[in-house]
């Protein structure tokens, strides 16, 4: 599996999460030396800050209107990656940049 940039994935966060939508951020790299992708959770609670993204209702979702919070960034193996879900649009995964950018103070 070799996972890319705005795709979405359920994913188990094991004993600190839950099992959550998430999508992928790592850039594609079919070279990189290990099967690892970070990804930032997808959640419904808005609370108002630059570090979340709004990614409005995708279809693959049943909540009214979802967030991309990057300030709660994780990294896994694909091993561990579940179910495709669908992805982002190219707008929205610029949008998530940005609040990258803004997060890391790059």
């Amino acid at each position: 599996m070799n996972p890319k940039p705005g795709e979405i994935y359920l994913i188990d966060l094991g004993m600190t999460g839950k099992v959550r939508p998430a999508v992928v951020l790592l850039r594609e790299d079919p070279n990189s030396p290990r099967a690892i992708c970070i990804l930032a959770p997808i959640t419904s609670e808005y609370r108002g800050s630059r570090y979340e993204v709004s990614i409005g209702k995708p279809q693959l979702l049943r909540e009214p209107e979802s967030w991309v919070n990057v300030q709660a960034l994780f990294s896994i193996g694909h091993e561990r990656i579940g179910r495709f879900l669908g992805r982002i649009t190219s707008d929205q995964l610029v949008a998530i940049k940005q609040a990258l950018s803004f997060a890391l103070d790059l």
